[in-house]
């Protein structure tokens, strides 16, 4: 039986965000505006092609997966790239600080220009409406952020986890994590997240605070082929 974070976005989008999807039984996505997230529940033949159906014309939209991606003919990967899922099923370290604030819509611009200079991953000014978002802001600027996106029955993905490159090196990305995952933990879930199977040092980090290696996903960003 297939682990429900193995397609995160299908299972997302089924469940708990189930009033952010588009799409039927067959292919879904997020609202393009929240995210460019989309995905089957299996690999056939009709699930594939409603998914081409699904993404507009020259728009870009990601999938990931444990499986290996299978495209219709109506699709292109743009490009490509693996993943490591990690979960953490044990405590992990509780932090205080008074300095972490709840980040709201008024922070949403000066959000989306940390995300577009970190590059933590795909980002929108609606990504609040996924999850709680907290923050350090030093001298009124906000140097650091992280937060929930997919929601799957016990679980949440930490998501964002991002620092200004002048205030790295600080510890704000491993505070905000602790952080974070200690909210959702407070719930009864998991907290997972992923990052890029490249990035060590951000792997060492996650795993320096309780998070394992659950499994490798693969991604890929699509849009349908000229």
């Amino acid at each position: 039986m297939k682990h429900v974070l193995d397609r995160p976005i299908w299972s997302a989008l089924a469940t708990r965000h189930q009033a952010f999807a588009q799409g039927d039984n067959l292919a879904r996505r997020y609202m393009p505006s929240i995210v460019p997230f989309s995905a089957t529940a299996v690999d056939d033949k009709e699930s594939l092609e409603a998914l081409a159906k699904l993404i507009p014309p020259r728009e870009r939209s990601f999938v990931v997966q444990a499986d290996a991606i299978v495209l219709p003919a109506a699709l292109c990967a743009i490009s490509t790239a693996s993943l490591v899922q990690m979960i953490a099923e044990q405590p992990v370290q509780a932090v205080s600080d008074e300095r972490i604030q709840r980040l709201t819509q008024d922070d949403a611009a000066e959000m989306l220009a940390l995300a577009a200079l970190t590059r933590p991953g795909p980002f929108t000014l609606e990504a609040l409406r996924l999850g709680a978002f907290w923050g350090v802001k030093i001298e009124g600027r906000l140097v650091a952020m992280a937060g929930e996106r997919m929601k799957q029955p016990g679980y949440t993905e930490v998501s964002g986890v991002c620092s200004h490159p002048d205030f790295r090196g600080g510890g704000l990305g491993r505070l905000l994590s602790l952080f974070v995952a200690n909210r959702i933990m407070t719930r009864g879930e998991i907290p997972y997240l992923h990052a890029y199977a490249s990035n060590v040092a951000a792997i060492g980090l996650y795993e320096s605070i309780g998070f394992r290696l659950r499994s490798m996903m693969n991604m890929a960003v699509l849009q349908h082929a000229e």
